[in-house]
């Protein structure tokens, strides 16, 4: 069942969703849009390949941060956009991430990306530039999420590397000692 707007001011008032900070314009007939932070992630041209079975990889070998007020998306280049809102879902909802159209128009790409039943944390998502470069800027409302209500709650709620951040993308690369 997918959750109308309705039902999401019902779910973020009794705190079922967290959405911080919130803001009622966001909230549309079939979902949230949520808004860009004030930080991306560009990927570096590196010839070094990344191992997948390797225990740990240094993020700034292949991410340079940026942060900023607009950001300038090149033709076909490949930068992690991260929202300016926190989001934490219940075990029972799970939520499909959306480029907004007002984007794809533009030629943006982002891949298919899914928040997972008990999510905590801001969203972070690919996003793969046009033909022509893009500016985009901070608090724009970039991604629509569409929430679906499961049948029966996850018994096994997401606990990735990025539960629980707050604000902070790649928590790793920040709190590198």
């Amino acid at each position: 069942m997918i959750l109308g707007d309705r039902d999401l001011k019902y779910y973020i008032k009794t705190k079922r969703i967290v959405i911080e900070p919130f803001d009622e314009e966001i909230v549309r007939e079939n979902g949230l849009d949520l808004r860009l932070s004030n930080e991306i992630a560009r990927f570096k041209s590196n010839s070094e390949p990344v191992d997948s079975k390797a225990n740990f990889l240094d993020p700034f070998q292949y991410y340079t941060i940026e942060k900023g007020e607009s950001f300038v998306i090149q033709p076909n280049e490949r930068v992690l956009l991260n929202t300016l809102e926190y989001v934490k879902l219940p075990d029972d909802l799970m939520a499909f991430v959306n480029l907004r159209s007002t984007f794809a128009r533009l030629g943006l790409i982002a891949p298919p990306t899914i928040v997972d039943a008990g999510f905590e944390g801001n969203i972070t998502i690919e996003v793969v530039g046009g033909a022509f470069p893009v500016k985009l800027h901070v608090g724009d409302r970039f991604i629509h999420l569409i929430f679906a209500k499961l049948l029966s709650p996850v018994e096994k709620p997401y606990s990735g590397d990025y539960q629980g951040q707050k604000g902070v993308m790649f928590p790793k690369m920040f709190n590198k000692k």
